[in-house]
Formats: structure tokens, sequence, C-alpha cells
């Protein structure tokens, strides 16, 4: 069976949010079109809080877009967003909800984050997403969203090695680019993984 899976589709993450993904927005309309044509539809969605480790403003000697290390994981340090029970915490306005089965919050440990769906980046601790696709006999995923270079990337990463056969929706995500090239490298990694890449046009057809 195949699964669509919504990355982090947060008002945080477009144009204007805490942490604005560029053109970030233009994911809506794809994810609201994609979702009838899919037996199972969840969503992932960042739920920090207010003093999460990777919030730049918990550091008095660091600033957006340092990398410092966190009980041995790199931690990039980002704007306050996604804070539980916020309104840039919310699932986008425009985003249609009522296909979807089940939203699954991570980062919700302040020592830790999760940019994937399926689990934290110390890889230690699950989300329950895994669990829940194989438990609907989930064979394919196929992931959209926010940002490209950071969750869609972690989450399918995760899906490959959980065993999923996992397509990434390329029109249907944007990327940060922090650094130039971030989006295309981790494109690469994906494939390099064994993820494939499809446009919407091609799925619906």
């Amino acid at each position: 069976m195949n699964a669509l899976i919504l990355v982090d589709l947060q008002n945080d993450f477009l144009p204007g949010g805490a942490l604005g993904v560029p053109r970030g927005n233009e994911v809506l309309p794809l994810a609201n079109r994609l979702q009838p044509f899919f037996p199972l539809v969840v969503a992932t969605q960042d739920w920090h809080p207010a003093d999460h480790s990777s919030f730049a403003s918990q550091y008095a000697n660091h600033r957006v877009g340092d990398t410092i290390d966190i009980d041995g994981i790199a931690q990039v340090l980002w704007p306050d967003h996604c804070v539980q029970n916020s309104e840039g915490a919310e699932l986008a306005s425009l985003l249609k909800t009522h296909s979807i089965a089940k939203v699954f919050s991570k980062g919700t440990d302040r020592r830790l984050d999760s940019y994937s769906g399926f689990f934290d980046n110390g890889g230690v601790h699950a989300t329950g997403l895994g669990d829940y696709l194989k438990q609907n006999k989930v064979t394919d995923t196929y992931i959209l969203g926010l940002a490209t270079d950071y969750c869609v990337r972690a989450t399918a990463l995760d899906s490959r090695r959980l065993g999923f056969r996992t397509w990434l929706i390329e029109d249907a995500c944007r990327g940060v680019d922090l650094q130039p090239g971030d989006c295309a490298a981790a494109i690469a990694e994906m494939e390099h993984a064994g993820v494939q890449r499809v446009t919407s046009d091609q799925w619906l057809a």
C-alpha cells in the first residue's frame, strides 16, 4: 500500500514565518491535489518546547546558522520556531487536513532535535510513524514538504532504512539552502540511499 507523508507543512516554515522556507507556500496546492490519490495520508509536525536546544536564543555566544555540538550530535541553531501550542506550530491554514489519518509530533525533547519524521537526530527515540505504517501494511512511502535539505531528507533516509520503497515528490518540496548547493547534495544523498524521484504530474498520470 502507498502512503503519502506530508513533512512539516506548518505556519512557521512558510514565507513570513519564524523559519520561512523560500517559496514554501508553493507546496500546499500540490499537497492538496495529491492527497485524494493515496489510501493513507500522514503528516509530521515540529512541536518544540519554548527552550529547545536548537534555538539560537538559548545561547549568549551563538547566533542563527551556527553549528554546535550537543551530546556528540551536530546541531544547527535556528530561530525560535514551531513552539508547542503556538500559531506557528499549527499546520498551514491552506492545507486540507480531512484526509490526514494521523499527525506525528517530533522535536519534543528539548535536548535533542528531530529532523526525521521517524526518529530523533540521535536515531534512538521513535515517533511511532514507522510502526504505524507497518501496521497499516504500507510498502511505499511518497514524501513531500519542507525542507528538502533537512526534514524531508532525514525522513526519506529513515524511510529507506526501515525498508520502505521511498519516493521523493521533488516538485512538492522546497529547501533552505543554508549553504548554496545543500538541496542538490541532499537529493543526491537520498538517491544514493535508494530513494526514487518523481514529480506530482508523473504520479497523477
